[in-house]
């Protein structure tokens, strides 16, 4: 049974930083595709990083680009998010979800989202 929890939101500044991280089980990390989401209100869901079990190569939206970092730790079963220079428009819900199927594009995911969901976490950035 595929179960993913995310923590590590919460309210911090513009400028700051956040870890969010995803603990798995049920299953293991590494033998699936990983991704982070997010939704703001009134918004469509945005696919913001992608970590591929092969090779583990990443992909970040344009929005994330040399702010955001993903990694996964798999003696720990988790993925995180690392999160730095926090701007108001990170302010969404972030989840983390997790794909075994192996023939689809980051494109793809980035835009379609993944298999298996876990329960997002509210970052909140003020200005």
């Amino acid at each position: 049974d595929v179960q993913l929890q995310a923590s590590g939101g919460g309210l911090v500044q513009a400028g700051g930083s956040l870890r969010l991280s995803c603990a798995a089980s049920g299953f293991t990390l590494e033998n699936y595709d990983i991704g982070w989401f997010r939704q703001a209100p009134g918004k469509e869901r945005e696919g913001v990083s992608l970590i591929r079990r092969s090779g583990g190569s990443t992909v970040y939206a344009d929005s994330v680009k040399g702010r955001f970092t993903i990694s996964s730790d798999s003696a720990e079963n988790t993925v995180y998010l690392q999160m730095n220079s926090l701007k108001p428009e990170d302010t969404a819900v972030y989840y983390c979800a997790v794909d075994p199927r192996t023939f689809y594009s980051n494109t793809y995911y980035l835009r379609n989202g993944m298999r298996y969901w876990g329960k997002g976490t509210q970052v909140t950035v003020s200005s």
